[in-house]
């Protein structure tokens, strides 16, 4: 059985948003109320989720590309110029956060470079959230047309 290209990239979409709200989410909740050791176990989870969230995210970006491939403008097109942006911040911003503060926090390493490199993932995943929010937003906006 087949999936139509649709319904991959609307489950592809969610599942990617899905892990980046629970990683920011979970990073916010041990850094403002838990133990370093809570910091860490967080850490780690997000270094191997990542691995799963980087084929979600291609995924997503290589279906809607399929999808509409030639259209420029309206809704599409504004999803169209948000993804590379995305890509663009997921991988050369997220990921060397997550490696980084994974490996700080096994040092038990928790100063001023852990949470500089800490702040600049949380804004720069506040940012990719806002971004596919809007995604979502136009790809709702087509589904109902």
């Amino acid at each position: 059985m087949t999936f139509p290209l649709p319904i991959i990239h609307r489950i592809a979409a969610i599942t990617g948003f899905s892990i980046i709200l629970t990683f920011f989410l979970s990073t916010l909740f041990v850094e403002l109320f838990a133990s370093t050791d809570s910091i860490l176990a967080v850490k780690t989870f997000i270094l191997y989720a990542v691995w799963l969230l980087i084929p979600t995210m291609a995924i997503t970006g290589i279906t809607g590309n399929k999808m509409a491939s030639k259209v420029v403008s309206s809704p599409i097109g504004n999803k169209k110029k948000r993804m590379p942006f995305i890509a663009i911040n997921g991988l050369f911003v997220l990921l060397p956060c997550a490696v980084y503060l994974h490996h700080l926090a096994q040092l038990g390493q928790f100063d001023t470079t852990f949470y500089i490199v800490q702040i600049t993932e949380l804004v720069a995943g506040f940012t990719n959230l806002t971004l596919m929010t809007l995604n979502i937003r136009d790809g709702r906006k087509l589904k109902r047309r």
